[in-house]
């Protein structure tokens, strides 16, 4: 028999030899925990992998199709392939005074053959609060209600299955939405429309509207497996997985490549601007626009070229006829039992004649991820340089780049003497864009005060498109680490998060410009410099002298040259005055506004509750307020002002079903254009198969060119590489493995004995 028959365990097992036995399986428990942990994270990792530039495996068939007609998007669905459902969109917007009131028409059309539920994930402006939902089927139309959001997912989740028509807007960051639709019948087109209210920005003599037309695609880091083990009783095995981004697949859409597929989602704008006041220039920057004036105040924008594909977002500025625009602005609304105020006053200008500028420490901090390719990172690198070239002798800099590895150009800052500067400018002019987007780690570096309290004003520039799904980890590294530094955010390219960058701005003390063009570098550079080289209003207060108010925010914000401050109130009587005092510089500042002079204006409510939403939000990430209270405080304005947040939804169901008992309901997520000037190659890896496996393709490329592709400064670089996560599963299987390696040994030694004798 040989010596490894079937009955070898047994004896092994047997009393004759219980180290031995013990030994083999104290080998073999490692082996098996070792593959268990490799195991136990692949599979989560599969559970969970999600590229950086999210798309699902789903979305890939939209890439690269061969056999699209013009202008048509197909669908793959067990290898039968089929079009997709298509969409159009309208925005109809009226701006009366400080506000706007914008209504945003989507059309879906079913040109299948299947009855299908569709989705569509879109952006708005990150303050604009959204209060009607209503959709239109045929000659009916069902008018939407605000509900809790679990409760308005049951409700359309009901209707869906019952065959019901059913639509549901749900907010899933401040500036994404999504509206589904469910129940779409063959050849049928379904509108649904949303309405929101958001005030007019202000700069100095400049108005202006945004309205984002397309979600950038994210970059969500990828969920982390902490840890994955035994428990200590022996008894299965345990990981803790933190997910940055836990929503990715809901603001993620899929992205067509602009070079296979024709652009889609035509939109057509039509702006009614009443400005209040005698107009002079009115310009639209990245679309071309057909104005018709109907008199001084009054003025018509419609698309010059009717409708145009949703791939940038559109800006609207207006400028008043005289050389100044209006320093104070106040309006008021009444609704139920309560008055409403809105509040726009820019303080005076004061310029530093007789004193020098206290000397600054500014870092610049660029993103040179895969979304800035194309025109954003010649954007980003125009507007760094001309910043570069605005310092003064008596200022020290220094400047980070960042992807998914970090550089640090000096070790501390330097003087910005022409050495330092001239490296600077070569450092930057070396940049390409290519990895992805890890904002978090950059911004911490950039944070870290390594000169402390120098009598220095501390300033970061932070250049970057935002496209990022972990936005909630940043806030809460500046609201942690941003000590004595200013945060001043540029937004880049043709659509910018700008949810990030004016809450990032908030949080950090400083103030948010975006620049869509090269051509608009030097203007807002310059306009950025004037904040950051003069005085801000510090100390400010307000004060309503015979009215009990609630104003937002309640913490009343530094405001920066050209800046209006911004307030907005609600009063149990309109009567007295409303005192504003702070300081410019060194100099005292103060104004009083009586109230009985408030205008007229619209939505104001709706206005003061999203701003309160947003200060509860702002207090949750600051732990100002812990989770639970400030989720009540959220959802009872939400209800009470009927708008739409992350806790509360819109939705709307035709009591009548059209979808036949039996027929299937298939999904069809609706795809987006790439944001105009990015890179399909840069976001999605070079030579892309599928969108889901790009962030796998450009990591293991990045680690191959990291040296090819870093510039290299001519100070010392700090270089920093994500941390990686870590398993000991090796050590496990190698411990394993020599133990029943010896275990094999000794008991061939032990069989060969007896042979001795």
């Amino acid at each position: 028999m040989s010596s490894y028959d079937d009955g070898t365990f047994d004896e092994i097992e047997s009393h004759e030899h219980p180290m031995l036995g013990r030994l083999i399986r104290l080998g073999l428990f490692l082996l098996i925990q070792g593959i268990a942990v490799i195991l136990v994270a692949f599979v989560a990792l599969l559970v969970s992998f999600e590229p950086g530039w999210s798309a699902t495996s789903e979305q890939a068939s939209l890439l690269q199709p061969g056999d699209a007609r013009s202008g048509t998007l197909l669908l793959k669905d067990d290898g039968i392939t089929s079009e997709a459902t298509r969409l159009g969109i309208d925005v109809d917007i009226t701006v009366s005074g400080p506000t706007l009131r914008a209504r945003v028409t989507q059309v879906f059309r079913n040109p299948t053959k299947d009855w299908v539920e569709a989705t569509y994930v879109y952006p708005l402006a990150a303050n604009s609060a959204v209060d009607t939902l209503k959709m239109v089927v045929g000659d009916r139309i069902i008018v939407g209600d605000i509900k809790e959001r679990r409760q308005a997912r049951a409700i359309y989740e009901q209707a869906r299955r019952a065959g019901q028509k059913a639509a549901l807007t749900e907010q899933e960051r401040s500036n994404i939405f999504t509206n589904s639709v469910a129940n779409v019948g063959p050849g049928e087109t379904v509108l649904v429309q949303i309405e929101y209210q958001e005030p007019v920005h202000q700069s100095g003599n400049e108005y202006s509207l945004r309205v984002p037309l397309v979600v950038g695609p994210r970059y969500n880091p990828a969920p982390v497996v902490q840890g994955v083990d035994f428990r200590p009783d022996g008894s299965g095995w345990g990981s803790t997985t933190t997910d940055p981004v836990p929503d990715r697949k809901r603001i993620s859409p899929p992205v067509l490549h602009p070079a296979k597929h024709p652009p889609i989602n035509p939109t057509s704008i039509t702006v009614r601007l009443q400005a209040g006041f005698a107009l002079g220039e009115v310009r639209s920057h990245h679309h071309a626009v057909k104005i018709d004036d109907r008199d001084a105040t009054s003025r018509v924008v419609t698309l010059a070229d009717g409708a145009v594909p949703a791939d940038r977002d559109f800006e609207l500025t207006w400028k008043p006829a005289a050389e100044k625009a209006p320093s104070v602005g106040l309006f008021r609304e009444h609704v139920g039992d309560s008055d409403y105020l809105l509040a726009f006053v820019t303080p005076p200008a004061l310029e530093r004649t007789a004193e020098r500028p206290l000397p600054r420490e500014v870092v610049f901090v660029i993103d040179n991820s895969g979304s800035m390719g194309g025109t954003s990172i010649v954007q980003a690198k125009a507007s760094l340089l001309y910043a570069l070239g605005r310092l003064q002798p008596t200022d020290r800099f220094n400047v980070i780049r960042f992807d998914d590895t970090m550089d640090v150009l000096f070790a501390t800052s330097v003087p910005a003497d022409a050495e330092h500067l001239a490296r600077a400018t070569s450092f930057v002019g070396d940049l390409q864009a290519r990895g992805g987007t890890e904002m978090v780690p950059a911004m911490r570096a950039a944070l870290t005060d390594k000169l402390g309290e120098t009598g220095m004003v501390r300033q970061v520039v932070f250049l970057t498109d935002g496209a990022i799904g972990n936005e909630q980890q940043l806030f809460e590294t500046i609201t942690a680490l941003h000590g004595r530094s200013r945060i001043f955010m540029v937004g880049i390219g043709s659509a910018p998060n700008t949810y990030l960058m004016t809450r990032a701005a908030e949080l950090g003390r400083g103030a948010f410009t975006h620049i869509g063009s090269v051509e608009q570098v030097e203007d807002r550079m310059r306009g950025l410099f004037a904040k950051l080289e003069n005085p801000a209003v510090t100390g400010l207060g307000v004060r309503f002298t015979d009215a009990s108010a609630d104003v937002t925010p309640a913490i009343v914000p530094d405001v920066y040259r050209d800046e209006p401050l911004v307030l907005a109130a609600r009063l149990d009587r309109l009567d007295g005055a409303i005192e504003i005092k702070g300081r410019i510089g060194d100099r005292p500042w103060s104004v009083t506004l009586p109230l009985q002079n408030a205008a007229e204006g619209k939505g104001l409510s709706k206005l003061w509750a999203r701003r309160k939403i947003g200060d509860a939000e702002v207090a949750r990430t600051m732990r100002e307020t812990s989770p639970e209270d400030a989720d009540k405080i959220i959802l009872a304005l939400a209800l009470e002002h009927q708008l739409v947040t992350r806790l509360t939804s819109l939705v709307a169901v035709d009591r009548t079903p059209s979808r036949p008992e039996g027929e299937p309901l298939k999904l069809s997520e609706l795809p987006i254009n790439l944001p105009a000037g990015w890179d399909f190659e840069k976001v999605f890896g070079e030579h892309p198969q599928t969108v889901p496996t790009q962030l796998r393709e450009r990591h293991a490329d990045a680690g191959r060119q990291s040296t090819a592709r870093r510039p290299t400064p001519a100070a010392q670089s700090d270089t920093v590489r994500l941390p990686k996560t870590a398993t000991p599963a090796e050590l496990k299987m190698i411990a394993g493995l020599i133990l029943l390696a010896l275990s094999l040994i000794l008991f061939a030694f032990n069989r060969r004995q007896p042979l001795a004798h």
